[in-house]
């Protein structure tokens, strides 16, 4: 039976990307945007390994996490993913790994072809009882490189409802605050904590389907090392429209998974008019807004109001009419 990379389940239309834990807890330091590259490319590859190459449509890309990408920032980003290196340690030895052959940018159709190196294909595709799952939407939400590299690390333990109690130096090195050279990020505790491990906590809590929390375990009266207890929330299962046991409907160029995050958009920001949701949910071009709006309320490009809903809908274009004011 061929090991399965991409999952989409005929329950749900969610899709997950299941990852060798050797490659979870692999240490390399890639970029924001390099991991999303990474995450879209496993969420890509087939079940076969007979062939090595890959394509990945950059507007695809651009609807699950609401970015838009300029070639030569995406160059600079593919070249320096060329010469990191992954370091991967097993019981029996450790390899140093890197990961493409060749890239190409096809001018002029947003599409890059990706050429794999044939020694990374054990960590991609070996995945038998040793995997991590986690959602490709869940990981593309997250707007920092901790934030998703700890995403990652939790997901491959959430069965267990914790993660493994890990060195301090150990840590740093899965989320890649050791550079090559072992110069380190952070150096006391208190500013790994606050800098780095709160704040992806927070977002890792706010944006995915994990809560987390840190424990910490002292070694005399300093911190030496830490751990994550993990839950699963209930918003994590399949979300079912009203009055049906099927999915709506996707517009034209909405993926499921985007039209679903449209839908909790609308759900969170307080937008239950039916009428005003399957207007929306109705139209590609709308559906983008909402996702766009989610993006840019995340990040802070869209200024936090007591009435985000009101506020998106006048993006769309949908609030009533303000009433004249009488003289």
């Amino acid at each position: 039976m061929p090991d399965l990379v991409l999952l989409t389940p005929s329950a749900s239309p969610v899709h997950q990307v299941r990852q060798h834990n050797a490659l979870t807890t692999a240490h390399y330091n890639y970029t924001e945007l390099q991991m999303d590259l990474m995450i879209f490319l496993l969420s890509k590859l087939r079940q076969t390994k007979d062939n090595l190459s890959y394509t990945l449509p950059l507007h695809e890309l651009s609807q699950l996490t609401g970015k838009q990408y300029n070639y030569n920032y995406l160059q600079t980003a593919t070249k320096d993913m060329g010469s990191r290196m992954f370091k991967v340690k097993t019981q029996k030895q450790l390899e140093q790994i890197w990961m493409f052959q060749k890239i190409t940018y096809l001018n002029g159709q947003g599409v890059i072809e990706v050429k794999l190196s044939e020694d990374i294909l054990p960590y991609l595709f070996d995945l038998k009882n040793n995997f991590t799952s986690y959602e490709i939407e869940a990981f593309l939400k997250l707007t920092g490189k901790y934030s998703k590299r700890l995403y990652q690390l939790c997901s491959q333990w959430k069965d267990r409802n914790a993660t493994p109690i890990y060195e301090l130096q150990e840590l740093k090195e899965m989320l890649g605050l050791i550079d090559d050279k072992g110069a380190e990020v952070y150096l006391k505790y208190g500013d790994l904590k606050v800098r780095a491990l709160n704040s992806s906590i927070k977002q890792i809590n706010q944006l995915t389907d994990l809560s987390i929390e840190l424990v910490e375990e002292k070694k005399g009266r300093a911190v030496g090392a830490v751990g994550f207890k993990i839950k699963m929330k209930p918003y994590a299962l399949t979300i079912q429209f009203p009055n049906t046991d099927q999915p709506a409907p996707a517009p034209e160029g909405i993926s499921h998974i985007q039209y679903d995050s449209a839908e909790r958009v609308l759900e969170e920001v307080r937008i239950v008019d039916p009428k005003i949701v399957r207007q929306i949910l109705s139209s590609s071009d709308l559906v983008r807004q909402v996702l766009k709006f989610s993006h840019d309320l995340r990040t802070s490009k869209v200024k936090s109001t007591s009435n985000p809903g009101g506020l998106l809908l006048t993006i769309l274009g949908l609030a009533a009419p303000k009433r004249a004011r009488k003289s």
